[in-house]
């Protein structure tokens, strides 16, 4: 009887309070997502990619205005729209892709069916403990779905779509699996999120995009096109350690974290240093783990950055020598940090040469192909906090050494990034086919790689044979140098 009783309390307190009923006719708003997409193929890149598909949602935030994820819509080469209830399919196009928040826009041709449907509104960001319920068309079923859960941690992760990129994050007690992905997430009559991952490791943990993000992406898309993300350009190290604060000359106050690097050419670049104490972002104090307050929530100092655009000013507050400074940044975007993250939409660049095959290194690169030269990995993971791109466009790799007369004995030196040929350093891709088809054709081509014991000699009087008899192997398009 006592446990009876418990639960019954518990049934009637807030935190366990069943939420109103949405109108039935919001559902009509959330629609099925279906995409035929083609991937890219990184080993063979002269081939055209495998096809595959895949279901997600979206939901009516405006006039033809239809948001959802961007790894819903990545690499698409369809896109089809399903109302609730209706087994007509809508063909829609992506107007807008955020691969680094992981949020899309979208639009159908004809949008005279969906005239009389009602649109979702942004609210804030969720209390924590609060209900919210996830709409979508996960797996299991073909109609929709709606499941409820408890808002059990705000923070600041990594968005997975990118594997490079971390944005506020919503946990919620509610799976996310595949399907709901570009669902809303509803408090009350206004969404707070829109779902996007789960978490493999643990049972009924899922992941939405709060509002402040996807506000941004709004902002960010109303003069025809996306930006990206502008970066301050620095590295920050958290300052726990007692001893280490009184080397620093710092009180055990539990404030400033330690600036550990400066990336060239990015926003901090010539105005902050290696060593400084960064001790507040737009006059919000910093503290000893890299954490602000924003609207009462911790989060990490970069979530100051990630609600500001390129052009726009930070105030940074920080100790030098002892001495404290404030000086405005104005942010930019740190191109060259894309090196780092999974890229969609584009075709792999690459030149085949006598048989080898060349191309640019990227995250894309190393995720589809074997390539573990310790030379190899330290120039990838230099070259933005180094600034090895200064440099260095391309980290140029020799990827595959095909089958061929010239090319008898090769086969030990694939993997191997790029250094020179015939003494000159190789810039980019676009500088390798340069240095590898000059005006006046020497006698060998000597390719020098970096960590290799020796370098790869070609004799040029035998290049136009193999590259013919690569053709012929059905390597037909021997070149793709462009993004």
């Amino acid at each position: 009887m006592f446990r009876i009783f418990c639960l019954l309390l518990l049934a009637a307190s807030p935190l366990f309070a069943q939420a109103p009923a949405l109108p039935s006719a919001v559902y009509k708003s959330v629609l099925r997502v279906e995409v035929a997409t083609q991937v890219p193929d990184y080993q063979t890149p002269w081939n055209s990619g495998r096809f595959s598909g895949g279901i997600g949602t979206g939901f009516l935030i405006g006039k033809n205005k239809i948001l959802t994820n961007a790894h819903v819509v990545s690499n698409s080469r369809r896109v089809l729209i399903t109302v609730y209830g209706s087994p007509k399919k809508y063909p829609a196009k992506v107007e807008f892709i955020a691969h680094d928040c992981d949020l899309a826009l979208l639009s159908v041709q004809d949008f005279t069916d969906f005239e009389g449907f009602p649109t979702f509104e942004l609210g804030e960001v969720p209390s924590l403990e609060s209900q919210v319920r996830v709409i979508g068309y996960p797996v299991g079923g073909e109609r929709l779905s709606v499941t409820r859960g408890v808002v059990s941690r705000i923070d600041f992760q990594a968005y997975s779509h990118t594997r490079a990129d971390s944005h506020l994050i919503v946990q919620i007690d509610a799976a996310i699996n595949p399907g709901n992905s570009g669902g809303p997430c509803v408090q009350g009559d206004k969404v707070v999120g829109v779902a996007f991952q789960g978490l493999t490791q643990a049972n009924n943990t899922g992941y939405i995009i709060p509002t402040p993000v996807i506000r941004r992406f709004l902002k960010d898309i109303e003069d025809g096109k996306y930006d990206n993300y502008a970066d301050l350009g620095v590295a920050e190290f958290p300052l726990f350690n007692p001893a280490m604060r009184k080397a620093l000359g710092l009180p055990n106050d539990g404030n400033g974290v330690l600036i550990s690097n400066v990336v060239p050419t990015s926003s901090s670049d010539g105005i902050l240093k290696q060593g400084d104490i960064l001790m507040a972002l737009d006059r919000k104090p910093v503290d000893s783990a890299g954490m602000v307050t924003i609207d009462g929530e911790d989060v990490n100092l970069n979530e100051i950055v990630e609600r500001k655009f390129a052009g726009d000013t930070v105030a940074v507050g920080y100790l030098r020598e002892g001495v404290a400074h404030t000086v405005e940044i104005k942010l930019k975007p740190l191109e060259w940090s894309r090196m780092y993250a999974v890229e969609y939409e584009k075709t792999p660049r690459y030149l085949v040469f006598a048989g080898l095959v060349f191309q640019p290194l990227d995250t894309n690169l190393l995720s589809a192909t074997k390539l573990d030269d310790i030379t190899l990995r330290r120039l990838y993971t230099d070259y933005v906090p180094k600034g090895l791109f200064e440099k260095h466009r391309d980290i140029v790799v020799l990827t595959r050494v095909e089958s061929d007369p010239v090319t008898s004995q090769l086969e030990n030196f694939s993997g191997f990034a790029v250094d020179k040929i015939n003494g000159v350093e190789v810039r980019d891709l676009a500088h390798l086919h340069d240095l590898l088809h000059p005006q006046v054709m020497p006698e060998f081509f000597v390719i020098e790689l970096f960590g290799a014991e020796r370098p790869v000699v070609i004799p040029a009087a035998m290049v136009a044979g193999a590259n013919q008899r690569m053709q012929e192997n059905g390597i037909i398009h021997l070149e793709n140098l462009k993004d």
